[in-house]
Formats: C-alpha cells, structure tokens, sequence
C-alpha cells in the first residue's frame, strides 16, 4: 500500500445492534432474553438460574388525582 492511499475500514452499520455473546460458552446470542441475561439458554439451565415468577396482578389503592 502506498503512502497516499488511506487504509479502508468498514463503515460501521448504525442501523444494527452490537453483537452480544454468551459470557459462559461465548457463543452469539439472538434471543431478547439471552442478550438481557448474557446467557444461551443451554447455558442457564446449566447454571438452573430461572425467571423469577411474575407477581400477581392485585389492583392498587391510590388517592385520585386532582383536577380528575
């Protein structure tokens, strides 16, 4: 490569989300609930971490709003 030619780099694409890999195994993770736990499903249930359970939809007493 001459001196007046610069080096090309590949435009980074703004559109994509960066790659997430798995922090056990450090395979590519796609799933939302994968990226979110850093974790292939293979690898949490190795590790047995699970969800934790929703809790139950309870309506909530609260004082109106004024002007409502």
């Amino acid at each position: 490569m001459s001196a007046e030619e610069p080096a090309l780099l590949p435009l980074p694409d703004a559109g994509r989300r960066p790659a997430v890999t798995c922090r056990l195994c450090g395979r590519r993770l796609y799933g939302r609930e994968a990226r979110l736990w850093g974790l292939g499903p293979e690898c949490r249930a190795k590790l047995a971490v699970r969800v934790a359970p929703r809790p139950p939809e309870r309506p909530v007493e609260q004082d109106t709003l004024p002007g409502v």
